[in-house]
């Protein structure tokens, strides 16, 4: 492996890191309706578990509800049951065949611990992007006592690796910051 094969490598990851993190925030919900927050739902569906997107259409009806449309007319009792006891604390209503999934108003304390749960996940990215740097020193160490390259090709590659690892972790700290925004936002 070589050095510009260890920065891609890491460089990658980091993203993939970020894009996790992404994906980790939008499950906290900050009292605005949004579909992918029904993403890790999982429902019956004839002996297996499925995400709630597999058996049903789920949308916007608007900033505080949101709509399951199931596409079998048996599936909405489950599907109802399945948002109800998942620990998301919605409660939502059957109409017909429609599910109504009305987005609970946040109180102040409840966005404080978001806030925190939010910090909490920022931290644990910025661990995963840490180990990534971690990693990627470490094959450029090994490169460099198998002598494949020499010591300053092996600085040179620990500042670019540091200087990806700030910048990764700068965008984490950005979207640290604009979640705990929209969920301190009235």
């Amino acid at each position: 492996m070589s050095i510009a094969e260890i920065k891609k490598n890491a460089e990658q990851k980091m993203l993939k890191s970020i894009e996790a993190f992404k994906n980790e925030l939008a499950k906290i919900r900050t009292g605005r309706a949004h579909p992918g927050i029904l993403d890790q739902v999982q429902v019956d569906y004839y002996g297996s578990l499925v995400p709630i997107s597999q058996v049903a259409n789920v949308s916007l009806i608007d900033a505080r509800n949101i709509s399951v449309q199931p596409w079998e007319k048996g599936m909405a009792a489950k599907i109802e049951k399945a948002i109800r006891e998942s620990d998301l604390g919605l409660n939502p209503s059957t109409q017909g065949d429609l599910i109504r999934v009305p987005m609970p108003p946040l109180t102040e304390e409840r966005r404080k611990e978001l806030t925190k749960v939010v910090k909490n996940a920022g931290e644990d990215a910025k661990i995963a992007v840490r180990n990534l740097r971690r990693d990627a020193n470490e094959h450029a160490k090994r490169l460099l006592k198998d002598k494949e390259i020499t010591e300053d090709e092996d600085r040179r590659s620990q500042d670019d690796v540091q200087k990806l690892t700030d910048k990764t972790i700068a965008e984490i700290d950005k979207l640290v910051a604009s979640k705990e925004a929209e969920v301190l936002a009235v």
